[in-house]
């Protein structure tokens, strides 16, 4: 199992991610990015709408800024939501 790591994440989220049982990019890859940051949202309430897109970008191993318009609109409704 490769550790989040590997996925471009920094070892900050890696620790967060750990801390709500998220220990793996193939977990946090089968899971996806918005069970990961509903559950990252419960634990730190402070989380926002942007880590919810390093997530997204990382499962599909792409930069942030590569995210098309139409999938942070629906990224951000979901957010919006919790």
């Amino acid at each position: 199992m490769a550790a989040v790591t590997a996925l471009g994440l920094g070892k900050t989220m890696e620790k967060k991610l750990h801390s709500v049982g998220v220990h793996s990019a193939e977990e946090l890859i089968e899971i996806g990015s918005r069970q990961a940051v509903f559950r990252l949202k419960e634990q730190y309430p402070n989380t926002c709408v942007v880590i919810l897109y390093h997530l997204e970008s990382a499962i599909r191993g792409i930069e942030i800024k590569q995210l098309d318009d139409n999938c942070k609109s629906e990224l951000k409704s979901y957010f919006k939501q919790l």
